[in-house]
């Protein structure tokens, strides 16, 4: 155990102590404010004030661990081996960096709740980060800091026996609409075949009425193929079916249709399944209940996990939404267009509201990777080139990779030629360890 001598343990410094330590670095930590208890601790302690009490493992701190709400924090992005931090702590400090501090501002999402440009969609995009504009989004910056603390308390301690911790892999499959053309309903078949007849798509004309007439498969219904997968392999796949109503965002099926029900009933047999919860339920808090609880009665258990479409968060809100409704994980926090850590890290999470200055239940799972990111490298093997860095940037703080790819991205659509190799590149990085 390690124990933090501090002049206030504050919400912020328990959360982002209790994270690093005992989520990244996997040992527990208590805090005393009280000088004779700490010089009584005889196995690993630091301490986490102002100046330094003597000659001991000492981490000079920074203020925003004990503000309240926002403020006008001075970032300085400087240099630190291999990768970069912020809030430097000058020579008498045995870190350079206050690295509590600068996790804090990473995980708490600190800059979503500044004043930001949002994109079409309404979201926060890597381009307004911090860690894109200079040139750290591809690292799990915390994770790093967390094990140059590590490596900085072993050479103090070199007793103390850290343990160990591996490399995961928690595939998340988005499945905003379960097929390219069954379920759609008289009108949408309708207009789909106009459309394509009007655009001259004879082969789409051709595929959507055999798949209707049953002697065609559905190029969008990957599910055998999936569960196979997850049959063979260590990693648990976590499926998030949209239910919501139909809109112009969210084009999938409606929940009433038996069919569908029974598909994600089968799913459940074999994996986790949560809801991807339609766009227009992210700020409707009625709406996004009616979600959940249909999403309950086809499942009939309580739901555990959600994801927000088009990846689109609004902070706090989101988060609070879903922290009413007694959601226990959310798989949004991710940036769909770029591959990286929107939150400096890859390793699951609870939820800090910044607004009550209080940790919450809700763990986030930060996804590293979108299927549709990978599309910007134009070969197979430019893509397998930046996989692999990712899987080994990950590897190296042993953190948990989760990538997000679709239903129909393992169709036979040319768009999304090779990514069934890439998928299995991903699970069976597992087994290379």
């Amino acid at each position: 155990m390690l124990l933090v001598y501090t002049h206030n343990i504050s919400p912020r410094l328990n959360y982002i102590f209790k994270h690093i330590c005992a989520r990244v670095l996997g040992f527990e930590v208590k805090f005393t404010t009280k000088i004779e208890a700490f010089i009584a601790h005889d196995s690993l302690k630091m301490s986490y004030t102002k100046q330094a009490l003597g000659k001991e493992f000492f981490v000079k701190s920074h203020d925003i661990l004990f503000e309240q709400g926002l403020s006008d924090v001075d970032i300085n992005i400087q240099k630190w081996g291999n990768t970069k931090c912020f809030f430097p702590n000058g020579d008498k400090s045995a870190m350079p960096f206050d690295i509590f501090a600068a996790s804090f501002y990473m995980l708490s999402r600190y800059e979503e709740y500044l004043p930001h440009v949002k994109d079409e969609f309404g979201r926060f995009t890597a381009e307004e980060s911090l860690a894109y504009k200079e040139g750290f989004l591809h690292q799990p910056v915390v994770d790093i800091w967390a094990y140059k603390f590590k490596a900085a308390l072993q050479a103090q301690f070199p007793k103390f026996k850290f343990p160990n911790k591996s490399y995961t892999v928690n595939p998340v499959i988005d499945v905003p609409c379960p097929y390219n053309y069954k379920l759609k309903g008289l009108l949408r078949t309708f207009g789909g075949a106009l459309s394509d007849l009007s655009k001259f798509k004879l082969v789409s004309l051709y595929e959507r009425f055999g798949v209707l007439l049953r002697f065609k498969h559905d190029p969008h219904d990957t599910f055998k193929y999936l569960l196979n997968r997850q049959k063979n392999v260590k990693s648990n796949f976590v499926f998030f079916f949209l239910i919501g109503q139909l809109s112009t965002y969210d084009k999938g099926v409606s929940p009433n249709k038996k069919d569908f029900v029974s598909l994600i009933k089968h799913v459940a047999d074999y994996c986790k399944v949560g809801l991807k919860v339609s766009y227009f339920a992210l700020d409707d808090a009625n709406r996004l209940k009616r979600e959940k609880e249909k999403m309950e009665d086809i499942l009939n258990t309580n739901l555990e996990a959600s994801r927000q479409s088009h990846s689109k968060l609004n902070l706090p809100e989101t988060y609070r939404n879903l922290i009413a409704l007694e959601v226990k994980e959310d798989y949004t926090m991710g940036y769909f267009n770029h591959l990286g850590f929107r939150a400096g890290s890859c390793t699951p999470f609870l939820f800090y509201d910044l607004d009550y200055e209080v940790q919450t239940p809700l763990k986030i799972i930060p996804y590293q990777l979108m299927d549709v990111a990978l599309l910007k490298q134009w070969s197979l093997l430019d893509k397998k080139k930046v996989l692999n860095e990712l899987i080994n940037t990950i590897k190296a703080v042993n953190g948990e990779f989760v990538p997000v790819f679709h239903n129909y991205t393992f169709s036979e659509d040319k768009k999304w030629e090779g990514f069934k190799e890439l998928f299995n590149l991903i699970l069976d990085s597992v087994e290379a360890d």
